[in-house]
């Protein structure tokens, strides 16, 4: 089973302001040129957060993104929860095909998604910035930092 693009791209984002955090919000722009991405698609994905309560958006020339929650309080299947936009999906509620499908197929579909976000449940921020430290990977403020004496 295939995630979508838009959600790789949103746990990325968050995932990003996590680990840069304490330095005042991220620009949405910085993180879409990052990833190599339009700001104008991210920014969609962005205010989804923000309207679910993973981040919180600053206006202003210094603005930008940051969590609302802790990052341990945040997992990756609060994001996918967040960019779920296909609740009342009807292949999920009252599926009206096959008996084949309806009876067989569905329960096999029905359990790997459930098991698929039980486990994104359980994957929280502050665990996955923890690999990318352990990793070595730079922060963004490291990688802007710029002393002249």
């Amino acid at each position: 089973m295939m995630l979508p693009k838009k959600l790789f791209y949103a746990v990325e984002a968050v995932l990003f302001i996590a680990y840069n955090s304490g330095h005042g919000p991220i620009s949405g722009r910085d993180i879409a040129t990052r990833q190599g991405l339009p700001p104008r698609y991210l920014e969609q994905l962005m205010q989804k957060l923000v309207r679910s309560g993973i981040l919180r958006g600053v206006r202003g020339p210094h603005g930008g993104y940051l969590l609302a929650r802790e990052r341990r309080r945040i997992t990756v299947g609060d994001i996918c929860e967040a960019l779920n936009e296909d609740k009342d999906d009807p292949y999920m509620k009252g599926y009206g095909g096959t008996p084949l499908g309806g009876k067989i197929v569905l329960p096999v579909w029905e359990t790997a998604q459930r098991q698929t976000m039980e486990y994104l449940k359980q994957v929280n921020l502050a665990e996955l910035c923890e690999k990318a430290l352990l990793q070595s990977i730079r922060k963004e403020a490291v990688d802007k930092m710029d002393f002249a004496i």
